[in-house]
């Protein structure tokens, strides 16, 4: 899932906007002289899965529509610490200028997805998804859910607008799941309708109700293999709940569908990039 141009174009505005203020103004590349070029050459200093190449390449483009980018990399691509990722060439300012936020969202998006990569690699050659969620950074949700695919990782819902994912206050809004599933069911959208439950008691009635897709919000893995037995493919199950790196493949043994890791988006590490710009008249 790649984010639609437009809206890729809007996180690249956005972020330049934050940077350069109301006045569209890059004071210390100011002290440069107007007419000097450069050519700039991105590296990471620690081995990464690339993600984030496009909101970069767009970075250069609304700062300077001039300047020639030639990229060696692509998403996707496993790289080795300090391996070229692409030269930038022309107007010093408009490199300069551009530097950072392009940086931003590549350092993000690949850490984004060499996180995913690490989950996605300890559950083995297993069929069971990974799945991210909507703990992303604010403005950058569609930019880290793309970053979770180059990862291997299946995308949840986008928002709250293309599935119903049922929990405690909506549960207690409508008194029981049951009642909350049926009004689901009665809006007849064709869109899931998934209910987060906390015990067996919660799955059964979730089941009967009709729930086509079901959380097991910190289920212990004897409660997870009890849940899987009882279920017998009726729906969906998703394991859910702090989820830890070690804990996937056993995790996975228990014959849930999908796991649901917020990890990858929220407790994401930048990598390590570093852009050299060497100066000419």
């Amino acid at each position: 899932m790649h984010p639609a141009f437009d809206t890729l174009v809007h996180q690249v505005s956005a972020a330049l906007d934050e940077d350069l203020g109301p006045e569209t103004r890059d004071l210390t590349a100011e002290l440069i002289p107007e007419s000097h070029q450069a050519e700039a050459r991105l590296i990471c200093r620690e081995p990464a899965l690339v993600a984030g190449v496009a909101w970069a390449s767009e970075t250069f483009r609304q700062v300077d529509p001039s300047l020639e980018v030639t990229w060696h990399v692509q998403d996707g691509d496993w790289v080795e610490a300090n391996q070229l990722w692409c030269e930038v060439r022309g107007n010093a300012r408009s490199i300069l200028t551009a530097e950072r936020t392009a940086m931003n969202f590549l350092q993000t998006l690949t850490g984004t997805a060499t996180t995913t990569l690490a989950y996605r690699a300890a559950l083995g050659p297993r069929d069971t998804l990974l799945l991210d969620t909507r703990k992303t950074l604010p403005g950058l949700r569609l930019a880290q859910k793309y970053a979770c695919t180059v990862g291997g990782a299946t995308n949840h819902r986008l928002g709250l607008y293309d599935a119903f994912l049922i929990k405690e206050n909506h549960i207690a809004a409508h008194g029981s799941i049951t009642g909350a599933v049926t009004a689901a069911l009665d809006m007849e959208l064709g869109v899931p309708v998934e209910v987060e439950v906390e015990s067996m008691a919660e799955l059964d009635e979730a089941l009967n109700a009709g729930a086509t897709w079901i959380m097991l919000d910190n289920f212990s893995l004897d409660q997870t293999r009890e849940a899987v037995k009882l279920n017998q493919g009726r729906a969906r199950l998703e394991a859910s709940g702090n989820v830890q790196l070690n804990e996937l493949e056993t995790l996975a043994d228990t014959g849930v569908d999908a796991i649901s890791v917020g990890a990858l988006t929220k407790h994401l590490r930048a990598c390590d990039l570093s852009l050299r710009v060497e100066m000419s008249a």
